[in-house]
């Protein structure tokens, strides 16, 4: 069966994302080390996260204002904000580092079908990071959706004409990429990476014919390749 449409992750499926949110938390627990002991700021600072998923969404900015809110839950003075906020310019602002071999990875799979970016946070940081990485111009289509569900996929599929079981989703969270794009009707690839955000984490699909685990996004034309030759 062909493949019409490869949706693709951006964070830590196309470049590094993680690592810089990993050092933003260290500076905040060290910050926050006269107020709170490291070990419950990280348990509160991941509680408040989720809390205002609803209201602030994903992204670098959501996750400033939950360290401003969690450090002044824990009675963090004017000066440790200023810090925090700190932290948080510098996620903002931090380099855009591909991860290895993607833009030789994108060439082949432009090569099979046409590439759609999905990926949720901030617009303005997305887009942002999109044009740094000077990836854009290998993607048809470029969507900076909310939150990721099988709505979200099924009405994508829809807006790019192509019949769901012509479509595959990649991307690093089993959560928000592989089980609604599955859900929708698609096939999907998961492609771990290192430090995780927990929140992201959730089991694999049981018997999913549509689904594979890759170990880095380099074999996914070969995967393709196997979808349509079979």
């Amino acid at each position: 069966m062909p493949i019409d449409l490869i949706c693709l992750d951006a964070d830590d499926t196309l470049w590094h994302n993680m690592r810089f949110f990993a050092a933003a938390e260290e500076a905040f627990v060290a910050m926050l080390a006269p107020f709170a002991e490291a070990g419950i700021a990280r348990e509160r600072l991941a509680e408040v996260e989720v809390r205002n998923l609803p209201l602030y969404g994903y992204g670098a900015k959501s996750f400033t204002l939950s360290m401003i809110e969690t450090a002044l839950e824990f009675g963090a003075d004017a000066g440790a904000v200023r810090d925090v906020l700190e932290a948080g310019r510098a996620l903002l602002a931090h380099p855009v580092e591909l991860l290895d071999g993607i833009e030789a990875t994108l060439e082949a799979l432009a090569a099979r079908a046409r590439l759609v970016l999905v990926t949720k946070g901030d617009l303005l940081h997305q887009e942002m990071k999109l044009a740094a990485s000077g990836l854009g111009e290998r993607f048809h289509g470029v969507e900076i959706v909310s939150d990721k569900t099988d709505q979200t996929f099924a009405r994508l599929f829809a807006r790019y004409g192509v019949a769901p079981e012509r479509a595959l989703m990649a991307g690093d969270s089993i959560r928000s990429d592989v089980l609604p794009a599955l859900a929708a009707g698609a096939w999907a690839a998961f492609v771990p990476q290192e430090g995780a955000w927990a929140h992201e984490v959730a089991p694999p699909p049981v018997d999913a014919a549509r689904f594979r685990e890759l170990g880095s996004l380099a074999e996914l034309p070969a995967w393709v390749a196997e979808i349509e030759e079979a």
